[in-house]
């Protein structure tokens, strides 16, 4: 048997979900409180490149990478603009959070990313 939560419309339900050989039949599901309402599940990151820094650029939100303003290699000042996410219909810079060297872009224009996901990486 596997147990699994599950959130449906705000509602959180533990299930249970016992395995005979045939196909997965449902054995109990309880409601439960829900005490937040859940966050989504983030989507995994891309692997970082061989060329990755040690300071990682991830996105603050869910989005669609809009345009690339710096490739790597480039010279970067604290709150210069890496790359441009369109959120919610609207342009928003993602930028460099300290000075440094920007050492990998790990996504391409047009690709949609979740909060949290691994943007580009940077070298001190």
């Amino acid at each position: 048997m596997k147990s699994y939560t599950i959130t449906v419309n705000g509602n959180v339900y533990d299930v249970t979900v016992e395995e005979n050989g045939q196909t997965a039949a449902p054995v109990a599901a309880a409601p439960r409180k829900a005490a937040a309402p859940a966050a989504a599940p983030k989507a995994a990151a891309p692997a970082a490149s061989a060329g990755a820094g040690s300071i990682k650029i991830e996105a603050g939100a869910a989005g669609k990478v809009f345009k690339i303003e710096a490739t790597p290699g480039t010279a970067v000042k604290a709150g210069d603009p890496v790359l441009v996410l369109e959120i919610m219909k609207m342009e928003t810079p993602v930028v460099a959070p300290k000075d440094g060297t920007v050492a990998s872009i790990e996504v391409a224009v047009g690709d949609s990313v979740e909060s949290g996901a691994l943007l580009a990486t940077m070298n001190e």
